[in-house]
């Protein structure tokens, strides 16, 4: 297998060549295992069985993981970087510290400012979790079942975050008041775990190629999560003019890019109309990455806005006791996602074990 090897001047050359070992070129789809391959994908895939700082360094090497790599790893970084920005020149607090109280600078305790911390917290957890799974699972099928729970971990946390955000900074209080409304909290957090849960299932109990029933069990719970969590803001869109607040726009640019990144997962297209030709750059799943970042981007700047508006009035409309026990219900669900995503990890490590001794 040809190999891109570094020329250097020893002795460093030869140093270099401990710590950074060359990259192997990709391979055909017929040279991995089938776990690893993707419909319509025949090309750009890493071997399987290099060490651990091989699938690092390919971080730097173009195959056909490397946009849904970057494309996560870059909206990490812009919105870490614009929450510091907005932070510093907004007084948006950081782990519900003031950088600009009130009464002047100083440190106090902001309890409105925790949703706004924790929904980047869990941004910054699926965006890290997806790009670490894309980088790895080329490692071993133990790695790859062992990433992919720990993606679907990740974006149970997302999916939490992002719903006590938008209660408690984008809903109108005629929607909180609503059926849906008062059990808006438990029940997202309910199917944010369930999400998880069966996508880990899903994951362990199908092989390739994957029967519809498993793109279902993906598919459903995270829907129906999405439902839940966008309904507060779609009652908002449909009561109000969208130019009676910067915010509404953002959050229906955000809906139709998080329906067209649903569209992307859900169908290989373009691949399918053209197997081998979009293996590298243009696939479903990197469009997927991309416009699922988009979104998390632009519901950021949407949130942002509705925290600037309704932040002096949140621990009065909710009451600080019930704001802090909302925000405390976050860590159990990451928590109680972790566990699903481990436990799911031991069962996968049994069943590969059993086919090992066969």
């Amino acid at each position: 297998m040809a190999r891109v090897s570094l020329s250097c001047p020893s002795p460093l050359g030869g140093l270099l060549r401990r710590v950074l070992p060359s990259l192997p070129h990709t391979v055909r789809d017929t040279d991995v295992p089938p776990l690893f391959r993707e419909p319509y994908i025949l090309s750009g895939y890493r071997p399987a069985g290099l060490p651990w700082r091989c699938y690092a360094l390919s971080l730097l090497q173009m195959h056909n993981e490397t946009v849904n790599v970057w494309s996560h790893l870059l909206a990490g970084v812009c919105i870490a970087l614009r929450f510091c920005v907005f932070t510093v020149f907004r007084g948006g607090g950081i782990l519900g510290v003031r950088l600009q109280a009130p009464e002047g600078q100083g440190l106090s305790l902001d309890p409105a400012s925790l949703p706004l911390v924790l929904y980047v917290l869990s941004s910054l957890t699926y965006l890290s979790c997806s790009a670490a799974a894309h980088l790895f699972q080329s490692h071993s099928e133990l790695t790859h079942y062992s990433m992919f729970f720990l993606d679907y971990a990740g974006v149970a946390v997302y999916q939490y975050g992002c719903a006590l955000a938008l209660y408690l900074y984008s809903s109108d209080p005629a929607w909180r008041h609503s059926r849906v409304g008062e059990v808006f909290l438990p029940a997202a957090a309910l199917l944010a775990w369930l999400s998880c849960a069966s996508c880990c299932f899903a994951k362990l109990r199908y092989r390739r190629p994957y029967p519809l029933r498993r793109k279902l069990c993906q598919i459903v719970p995270t829907g129906l999560a999405y439902l839940l969590d966008i309904s507060l803001v779609a009652h908002r869109l449909a009561t109000r003019s969208w130019t009676s607040n910067p915010a509404l726009p953002l959050h229906g640019l955000q809906a139709m890019l998080f329906m067209l990144a649903c569209f992307f997962f859900s169908y290989p297209i373009p691949e399918c109309f053209c197997p081998g030709q979009c293996d590298i750059i243009g696939h479903g799943h990197q469009l997927f990455h991309v416009l699922l970042s988009l979104c998390t981007l632009v519901q950021q700047e949407a949130l942002f806005q509705d925290f600037t508006s309704r932040r002096p009035s949140l621990v009065r409309e909710h009451g600080e006791g019930r704001l802090l026990l909302a925000c405390a219900s976050f860590p159990c669900l990451a928590l109680c996602s972790m566990l699903t995503a481990l436990a799911t990890r031991r069962h996968t490590c049994a069943r590969l074990r059993k086919e090992q001794q066969r």
